[in-house]
């Protein structure tokens, strides 16, 4: 009885936990800063890639229904002015939607470092 106690708190430990993923709304080149985000049930991280008005670079990362993967969206406005296309790839263990971008880095955490550089710029210059 106490090894089937076991396995059944294993299995519910391992396929019980939320799966935690890297999210970004919206990215343009290769930034996209990242913060993290835990998946309802039936979500797997993803990540989007795309092009926006056919020439500028997007990225954008989070959770996702799984019946959403692995697919391209087009959004548009009007009957058929294409604004952007986005190609969403998932993938199923935490923090597996990292690269590429700048996973763990805070919006707040990015202005203060680059307040800090012109400020030390300042000074020595």
């Amino acid at each position: 009885i106490f090894l089937l106690l076991l396995c059944f708190v294993a299995f519910a430990v391992c396929f019980g936990q939320a799966l935690v993923c890297y999210k970004c709304d919206i990215g343009i080149g290769s930034l996209c800063i990242t913060t993290k985000q835990t998946c309802s049930s039936g979500q797997l991280c993803f990540s989007g890639v795309g092009k926006a008005a056919g020439f500028l670079d997007i990225k954008t990362k989070g959770c996702l229904d799984t019946a959403n993967c692995n697919k391209t969206e087009s959004t548009t406005v009007g009957s058929n002015n294409t604004i952007y296309s986005l190609t969403k790839t998932c993938c199923n263990t935490d923090l597996c939607n990292a690269a590429p971008g700048m996973p763990g880095t805070s919006s707040l955490t990015l202005a203060l470092t680059a307040i800090s550089a012109l400020f030390v710029g300042n000074i020595l210059g």
